[in-house]
């Protein structure tokens, strides 16, 4: 699922040069990677040592990688042009999800934009739909108690329509799975109205 989501968002924001990215939750750098190519300037996030630690020999150079929360990130107002979350926001209790999303619109620029992908509430069309979200269901079950508690949230919120609304956000392009279990939101601040 990860992979189709990815490859959506390239679609809906391929990469170009002098591109300033952050990607929040980077894991083992695989985002980031997309976004390699010379000029651009890759910024990453994790709260695992070890999943950075496995991104660092992924990216090498290419990319600044930081030990933090992303509830607190460590950057200036308006300093990157694309600020990426893939499958972390459904792991995070409500308000926190709320304030990461608040500091993504405080790093991006004017006119920068905001790609989330992530779980989606549905609906979930015919028997293959249905079969998708009893998948995902056990691979979040699986994940622990907070972990399932924390998804099962982030759907009855209605997954990322319903944050970005909450957050006053102006979605410019999304695409959702025809299963209606996963979606890609690219979105905008209010300050980024005028491009």
């Amino acid at each position: 699922a990860a992979h189709r989501l990815r490859s959506v968002g390239l679609t809906l924001y391929p990469p170009r040069n002098n591109l300033s990215v952050l990607d929040i939750g980077c894991g083992t750098g695989t985002q980031l990677a997309l976004y390699q190519r010379p000029g651009c300037l890759l910024t990453g996030i994790d709260l695992s040592p070890a999943m950075l630690a496995v991104a660092r020999r992924k990216l090498g150079v290419a990319a600044e990688l930081h030990l933090c929360d992303a509830s607190q990130l460590p950057f200036p107002e308006a300093l990157f042009d694309l600020v990426t979350i893939v499958l972390v926001l459904h792991e995070m209790p409500h308000l926190l999800r709320s304030a990461v999303l608040q500091e993504c619109s405080r790093v991006v620029k004017p006119g920068g934009r905001i790609m989330l992908m992530d779980y989606h509430f549905g609906p979930y069309p015919l028997l293959r739909g249905w079969l998708w979200k009893m998948v995902v269901t056990a691979m979040e079950l699986s994940a622990g108690r907070r972990h399932f508690a924390n998804y099962r949230d982030f759907i009855a919120r209605r997954g990322l329509e319903g944050l970005i609304s909450r957050q006053r956000l102006i979605v410019e392009s999304k695409w959702i799975a025809e299963s209606g279990v996963a979606a890609v939101y690219v979105v905008k601040t209010a300050s980024g109205l005028e491009s």
